[in-house]
């Protein structure tokens, strides 16, 4: 026996929800440092990865499509996001980020320090290890 302590999932599920709420409550600051909401932040962040139906943008972030009708119209009439066609389907409407969209996207995860400076803590092997078990632990998630 080593003599370190094993840590249960419930630590483990009690330090995600730590560490999400502070995650949460940076973005949420710094999202409206940029006159937006976090669930208006939120969006943003989803579509930096790339164009996404309406449907599948309500579903990953939880929301109702109604919601996210909003959403995306106070995020277009501000110019971050535009709506287009989809190539494969002209009925389906995508949302994509503007490059203002990519800038205040930016400028968000710029502001947000205390997720900085958490990570900032971490060698470069350390950040590769948490990487790797969070693709591991959160494998539908992973942005690749």
């Amino acid at each position: 026996m080593t003599g370190t302590a094993r840590v249960d999932t419930a630590g483990l599920m009690e330090l995600l929800s730590v560490s999400l709420g502070v995650y949460y409550g940076d973005f949420t600051v710094a999202a409206a440092s940029e006159n937006l909401t976090a669930s208006q932040g939120k969006c943003l962040t989803v579509l930096r990865r790339g164009p996404v139906a309406m449907r599948v943008l309500a579903h990953t972030l939880t929301c109702d499509a109604s919601n996210i009708t909003g959403i995306v119209d106070r995020l277009e009439e501000r110019g971050l996001v535009r709506r287009e066609p989809s190539p494969s389907d002209r009925r389906i409407k995508n949302v994509a980020l503007t490059a203002e969209g990519e800038r205040v996207t930016d400028a968000i995860r710029a502001k947000m320090h205390a997720t900085q400076e958490g990570l900032d803590r971490l060698s470069d092997q350390e950040r590769d290890s948490l990487h790797t078990l969070l693709e591991r632990v959160f494998p539908s998630q992973s942005t690749g």
